[in-house]
């Protein structure tokens, strides 16, 4: 299948980053290779990006347009983000700084595409919402549906999803799983009646879907971990650039970078400061950048896409 996806908040991210010629920069998730094409013309030969994914389809499509694109200044590495600082050293040292660190949080187009696998509630597909294949997933999707028991799945349905009829949901599954495995997206939709038409806008599976994907991805521990590692990796004056599609994502970005812009973190009755915490980073982004009315119209998807930005002093 092709490829098909649109950077979501491209200009933004630009405008953010601020690429020179020369200048270093990671896209730690490649997708439709929007940010890594405009950062690698942007840093010219003497720069460098390293671009990161778990998806083989996204890894062939960026090295067609790369090429296309005649930019030899591009490493493409298929992994996981949560593993950035390891990938990063491995391919250009330890003693490598970075200029910059962009992360969209998001779906491709092309994922909810591939009818290999779940992301997407049309058609029958099997039941696996990992980014890189099963054999890259934290879970299988199979064994969160048809193994967690009922308040564990509940928990994930509604932190995960924002879903206010998660013990419902979940009492719905753990109740026809016990007649059959749960095996393919129709099944899941079944048993849950998410499968019946509504007026909303958002179709009422969404947030179960959602849910599902992050568990499976472990997206959660996985953004903690690289915001961690960014402060690693970046250069004084490099710039960290997040774009979120989920209030739970967005509120651990927010976090993160509210708290490594505090030169002490200790209570204001403490007699001395013992947390020994170093101011890191200055946010950049006071109320999160969210799209135009223009870009809303071209691509709906960024319609719930929210930007944050640091850097790191």
């Amino acid at each position: 299948m092709s490829y098909s996806h649109q950077a979501v908040l491209l200009e933004a991210v630009l405008s953010y980053l601020e690429p020179q010629t020369g200048q270093w920069f990671i896209d730690g998730t490649l997708g439709g290779a929007g940010y890594t094409e405009a950062l690698a013309a942007a840093v010219g030969p003497s720069g460098q990006v390293l671009a990161l994914d778990l998806d083989d389809l996204a890894l062939e499509n960026a090295r067609q347009k790369i090429s296309a694109a005649g930019l030899n200044n591009v490493s493409l590495v298929k992994g996981n983000f949560r593993n950035l600082i390891t990938i990063a050293q491995s391919e250009f040292g330890q003693e490598q700084k970075w200029s910059g660190l962009v992360l969209d949080l998001g779906l491709s187009s092309a994922q909810l595409a591939d009818q290999n696998r779940s992301f997407s509630f049309q058609g029958d597909r099997p039941l696996d919402m990992s980014f890189g294949g099963e054999e890259t997933a934290a879970v299988k999707t199979t064994t969160i549906v048809n193994r967690y028991p009922l308040a564990k799945l509940a928990a994930i349905i509604s932190e995960y999803g924002d879903e206010p009829q998660a013990w419902s949901l979940a009492k719905k599954i753990v109740r026809a799983r016990k007649r059959t495995e749960i095996k393919t997206t129709a099944q899941l939709l079944e048993v849950t009646g998410l499968n019946r038409p509504s007026r909303e806008k958002l179709h009422p599976a969404t947030k179960l879907f959602q849910a599902l994907r992050m568990e499976t991805n472990q997206e959660k521990a996985a953004l903690e971990e690289v915001l961690t590692a960014s402060l690693e990796l970046l250069a004084p004056g490099g710039k960290l650039v997040v774009v979120s599609f989920h209030s739970g994502e967005d509120r651990i970005v927010k976090e993160f970078i509210k708290r490594e812009s505090r030169t002490c973190i200790c209570p204001p009755t403490a007699p001395a400061c013992i947390c020994n915490h170093q101011k890191q980073l200055i946010s950049l982004t006071k109320k999160p950048v969210i799209a135009d009315l223009a870009e809303n119209s071209r691509n709906p998807r960024a319609r719930s896409a929210k930007l944050r930005a640091a850097i790191k002093i």
